[in-house]
């Protein structure tokens, strides 16, 4: 079991085959979550269910807000895409989105890069 202290971040991902990062953040009905150690490896913890945003070509901010605030715990969310009005919910909540449509592992390999880079000037 890991020790708290030695977890970096967790990033929540969207992807239908558990393979890809292939679903636009609206469309999510399921997120995968992955821990980030320090020494930048990572693994999937669980997959969280989520009420997709739009239904229909049209969305609904109360299941925005929702869905924001369901993922709150995590400091990024990958999705393959996302509005400007979901990108705004989630920086509400602290979240930081990421368009990475990508192999999983390749995504999460480039978002820590990201993450590493980001901290060099913190």
């Amino acid at each position: 079991m890991d020790n708290s202290n030695d977890i970096k971040f967790y990033v929540a991902v969207a992807s239908t085959d558990k393979i890809v990062v292939n679903t636009h953040f609206g469309k999510a009905g399921s997120f995968l979550i992955y821990k980030v150690l320090e020494d930048n490896s990572f693994s999937f913890v669980e997959e969280i269910e989520v009420t997709p945003v739009c239904e229909g070509g049209e969305h609904d901010d109360g299941r925005l807000y929702e869905s924001a605030r369901r993922l709150k715990d995590y400091k990024y969310v990958i999705v393959s895409r996302i509005g400007p009005g979901a990108a705004e919910a989630l920086a509400a909540e602290g979240i930081i989105a990421m368009e990475i449509p990508d192999m999983i592992d390749a995504a999460i390999s480039k978002l820590i890069a990201y993450d590493e880079v980001q901290n060099l000037f913190n």
